[in-house]
């Protein structure tokens, strides 16, 4: 992404926290925030791409700090907060992004592949909100005393997999619908704190992990574990023909409807789940 930072934005000065924040949907994301003035918290698995991240906010004129680390150690989500609040002195934005698929039919599945998925997919953006609760719910407090504040903001990321479901992906599927309850919930809990929780639910985006391509032996190392990758070209050529808008969507694309929800005209829509995915049903 090019161009300079909107120092006024549609979230200038908001701080917000994105994990998965240095590749794919999560990159865009970060990046969307900041040109509109977010300071931002980008969280990776890996150091170097969230760096990368934070290197390119910079240049553009923005603020940002990398946090990298996996979201499903049960300290992540205190550190990851604490992160914010010692940079930034706020939590205003919290984007749920991080994640991966590991996938096989039920018979075949293990249950240290159940609990992989379901842990950061379900269990690290329940530790994370469970952590900013606090510090939001000073924030405000010491707000409405004040006379000021705002509208905070939650997204969690769904997918069509958990709202229609997807053979071998039954791991999955469950954290995805899981996480649309955790959204609803706390949209009744934190209402009272002025902040809105929605989800997105994405269909077909392209990524680095639905990437077409030919090779069945690709993979990346999620924590030592060796995941496969991308789906056989003809397969991703009948997933896009399956789609209204005709094809998969950019993470840009994916980055725009997560905005949607973190951006002042949202400020009255809470409990939501939108569906990402060019028209394709939600199930």
């Amino acid at each position: 992404m090019q161009g300079k930072v909107i120092s006024n934005g549609k979230v200038g000065g908001r701080v917000a926290l994105v994990t998965g924040g240095g590749r794919g949907i999560g990159r865009s994301i970060a990046l969307k925030l900041a040109s509109e003035g977010a300071h931002v918290v980008v969280n990776d698995l890996d150091a170097a791409p969230a760096d990368e991240v934070v290197a390119e906010i910079k240049a553009m004129g923005g603020e940002a700090v990398a946090f990298p680390g996996s979201v499903t150690v049960p300290e992540f989500g205190e550190m990851f907060v604490q992160k914010a609040m010692d940079t930034y002195k706020s939590v205003d934005i919290i984007v749920n992004n991080a994640g991966y698929t590991w996938d096989n039919v039920i018979q075949k599945m293990e249950d240290e592949q159940w609990y992989a998925i379901i842990d950061c997919h379900l269990t690290a953006p329940f530790r994370i909100l469970r952590a900013a609760q606090p510090r939001i719910r000073d924030l405000s407090r010491a707000e409405a005393a004040a006379g000021t504040g705002f509208h905070r903001k939650v997204v969690n990321i769904s997918s069509v997999s958990g709202t229609g479901g997807n053979a071998g992906q039954s791991n999955y599927s469950a954290a995805k619908m899981g996480i649309v309850g955790l959204t609803k919930t706390l949209a009744k809990e934190w209402g009272r704190y002025k902040v809105c929780v929605n989800a997105v639910a994405f269909g077909f985006i392209r990524t680095r992990l639905t990437e077409a391509t030919a090779d069945s032996g690709a993979r990346i190392d999620i924590e030592g574990r060796q995941i496969r990758v991308g789906i056989n070209p003809d397969r991703a050529k009948d997933i896009e023909q399956t789609i209204p808008l005709g094809r998969g969507g950019t993470p840009e694309e994916a980055a725009g409807a997560v905005y949607l929800f973190c951006i002042p005209e949202s400020d009255y829509v809470s409990g939501q789940l939108l569906v990402c995915g060019g028209g394709s049903a939600p199930g």
